[in-house]
């Protein structure tokens, strides 16, 4: 699995901004009142971050071990204790992380896409609006970064051992 490109996140947030400005400009045209997301909405976003990185932590301690170390045993010290990590419960935990970085920059983005509508309109916008679009914004941020690290820890580094082999000086690749 690859790691999530800063090129998508930059994608979904720029998507995310278009969809936010054009749908509140929509909404001014048809002669409703633009939208307020609710506060749940970044509450839930923090959230998201938090088990997420909270799911990641016990596979970043299985595999680094509990000080941080990476897989390698110090001198004089016990090696990581606990049960090996379960490769498909780090997968999933980190296309959770993917998933959950794209979809903190796409609503980061349509919270920057609705504050920028209503910040460049010629009536000032009510303070509680702006405050939920800002937040809106604030949270996806914080759901990304959560998300990259959560990502981060559940990598594996390679090994030596997953290098295929190569071939001889001589150009022969037969052993005979």
């Amino acid at each position: 699995m690859k790691r999530t490109s800063p090129l998508a996140l930059v994608s979904a947030a720029v998507l995310g901004a278009l969809a936010g400005f054009l749908f509140d400009h929509l909404l001014t045209v048809s002669g409703r009142p633009t939208f307020t997301p609710f506060i749940s909405l970044p509450i839930m976003l923090l959230l998201l971050g938090a088990i997420v990185v909270v799911l990641a932590l016990p596979i970043r301690r299985a595999i680094r071990g509990p000080r941080g170390e990476s897989g390698a045993v110090a001198a004089g010290s016990q090696p990581a204790s606990g049960p090996p990590v379960n490769p498909f419960r780090a997968l999933r935990i980190a296309i959770l992380a993917k998933a959950s970085s794209i979809v903190g920059a796409a609503t980061g983005g349509a919270g920057a896409g609705l504050a920028l509508y209503l910040l460049t309109r010629p009536v000032p916008p009510p303070l509680g609006s702006i405050t939920a679009v800002v937040a809106t914004a604030v949270a996806g941020a914080i759901l990304v970064a959560a998300a990259l690290v959560a990502e981060n820890m559940c990598i594996i580094r390679k090994d030596d051992d997953d290098e295929p082999p190569e071939p001889a000086a001589g150009g022969d690749t037969h052993p005979w």
